[in-house]
This record gives C-alpha cells, structure tokens and sequence, in this order.
C-alpha cells in the first residue's frame, strides 16, 4: 500500500447529508457533555489532575481564530459544525449514529484504551504503511499488558466448546486468486488457522506478479465477526504478542498489494474481519450488511490494522468515532463515508 493509501478518500459533495439543527436537541448534547466541556482559547494545563477521560468542544461557542496550541493526551471531540476552522484539529465530530452518550459510556470504560487509541491516530498520518502497522502492534500490544484488558478477559464466561479451525479455501483461475473465508459455524471469526492460510495467500499474491487480482468473500450470513474471542489472552507477555504479530499479521503480506484486493461482505463485518477488508482496492457490502470496531470494550484497540486501513478510507476522525463509540454502522452510512465503494447484491460465484 503507498502512501497516498493512507491519505482518506475524498467524499463526493452530493454524498454530504447536512443535519438540520434543532436547538432542542443541541441543549440536551451539551447538557450531557458540559462536565466534560474544554476551552481551547485557555489551553490546556497538563497538570496530572486535570486529566479527564474525553473532553468535548462546544464548536458553536469558539471563535473562528480560535487554536489549540497542543491537544490534551486524551479523546476532543467537536459538537457542533464540522466546518468550523477548529474542528479539522480534532479527534473527531459528533455524527450519527455516534453519540455523546455513546462516547462517554464508552471513554470511562477504557479511559486508557481511549487515550492510546487517539494519540496513536493522531500520530499514523502520512506515514507508510508498514510502519504504520508497525506503530499500531506497539499500541495494541502495551495495551494487551493492561488493567482494562485484564478486567475484560476475568469477565469473560468460560468458552463454549471451539468450532472447527478456518478454513480459507483459495483457488487461481487464470490471473485471478479467489479466496473464500469458510468457517460459517463461527460466523468466519478468524481464528490462528484462518489468519495463517490468509497470510499465506496475500504472501503468495506479493510473490507472483502474474497474479493481477485477489477476490476475497465468504460462506454464511456474515463476512467475519472479527477474531476469535477465545483465543484472547492465550498469549500474555506483551513483547512475545508484538513478534508474533510482526511475523503473522494478513496487513503486513497483504500492505503491498493491497490495491488489487477486491472484497464482497455481507452481513456483520467486525473487527479483524474489517479491518483487512478496509485495505482492500475495492469494498463492496450487501444492502444489510453492517460495520464495527468493538475492540475499546476490551480495553483494547484494532489491531488487525485497522487504525492504519479504516482512517484510509474515511479519515482519522470518523475512525476515531467508530473506535471510540464502538457503534455500528450501517451499508448506506458506510457508503457515504466512503468504508465501502458500493452498495452490491452478492455477485456471482461470491461463495454465500
């Protein structure tokens, strides 16, 4: 993937929705942030004990000339115009179907899951993807040594008994590698034997020049649920997780010829599942098909790629929405964002 790759699509203006403003509506949004409300014109301190676990900007209150001479290690998020001269500096504007609700809920959560999440963002534009990927491991990796993390991993209930390894089954036909991810029984959640088979076919892709298309689908009702849950945590240290990942991870076989990478999803495409797909040259989705990053409720951040492929196609702070909500997103909101290119009936030979 170059560099330009990381740079977020432009969105046709004829896609831009406006939200009619409602002044009902916005009292209750400030209303539900205003213990958490910032002043960019006074800066911010970096004293310890004014640390916070998000912080909102009330936009529609700040003057045009207004700056942040240094954003707060935390989440700022804008509420109010997107065109406002001060919002392009933020972490991300409240759209739908995020919500402040949402983002505080989440934030308290993993308020340290939160931070790392947008100080990594923050950090990955404009830098290849490799090493972009290679930051994003870092992150996810300090984060797998911690308390938040923890926590989720004690709270889980014990496994039910494992489905099937995954299984990609790849055929070349011509100048074509076609994929299908085929483990229905566990919704295509991509397990260690899954993850090998599709670093093995990206790899093989890299190799052989003569190969000028990858088409990636899947068997069942949804393209992936993400990773396997319940191989979370088989591998505690920290540094051994990070090694591991840096010889295994799709992205990485796949960063270099991500745009010949054509993928169909339909229904739930989540986590890892999303996260290779977004890198894909084309994305297409079925009309029910549906988005999202869940990785901050497990103290966690994407780390199938996924902070450097998303922010690709939609920009830092729509990803940085979806991270820090964990919503999800439908097809047509997808579409305008620019995560998907169309809106696809199953095409022929799709595999589901």
């Amino acid at each position: 993937m170059s560099r330009a790759a990381l740079q977020p699509r432009a969105l046709d203006a004829a896609n831009e929705v406006a939200v009619p403003y409602d002044p009902l509506v916005e009292q209750a949004v400030l209303k539900q942030a205003k213990d958490l409300l910032i002043d960019p014109a006074r800066g911010w301190s970096g004293a310890s004990d004014s640390w916070q676990p998000l912080g909102f900007v009330d936009l529609r209150a700040c003057p045009d000339n207004v700056r942040f001479e240094a954003l707060p290690p935390f989440p700022v998020i804008g509420l109010g115009d997107p065109a406002h001269p001060l919002a392009r500096a933020l972490d991300a504007i409240v759209e739908p179907p995020a919500s402040v609700d949402a983002l505080i809920r989440q934030t308290r959560r993993a308020p340290r899951a939160a931070a790392v999440a947008i100080q990594l963002l923050r950090s990955l534009e404009g830098l290849p993807c490799e090493r972009a990927l290679l930051l994003e491991s870092f992150c996810y990796g300090l984060l797998q040594g911690s308390a938040e993390h923890e926590a989720w991993l004690a709270s889980r209930v014990a496994p039910e008994p494992p489905a099937p390894a995954g299984r990609l089954v790849v055929e070349r036909r011509d100048s074509v590698l076609h994929m299908l991810l085929d483990r229905p029984q566990a919704r295509n959640a991509i397990d260690r034997s899954l993850r090998d088979q599709l670093v093995e076919a990206f790899t093989l892709a890299g190799l052989d020049s003569e190969v000028r298309s990858m088409q990636l689908r899947a068997v069942g009702t949804a393209f992936s649920i993400g990773g396997d849950l319940d191989e979370f945590g088989t591998t505690r240290d920290p540094a051994t997780a990070h090694l591991i990942r840096s010889r295994t991870l799709p992205a990485l076989a796949l960063a270099g010829r991500a745009g010949i990478l054509d993928v169909h999803v339909q229904g739930a495409c989540v986590g890892a599942g999303l996260e290779i797909a977004a890198f894909a040259g084309r994305l297409t989705a079925t009309s029910d098909a549906w988005f999202q990053l869940p990785e901050l409720a497990m103290g966690l951040i994407p780390g199938a790629g996924g902070c450097v492929s998303v922010p690709g196609r939609i920009g830092r702070q729509r990803a940085g929405l979806m991270i820090l909500s964990g919503r999800r997103i439908n097809a047509t909101t997808a579409l305008r964002w620019g995560l998907i290119d169309a809106i696809e009936a199953s095409p022929p030979g799709g595999g589901h």
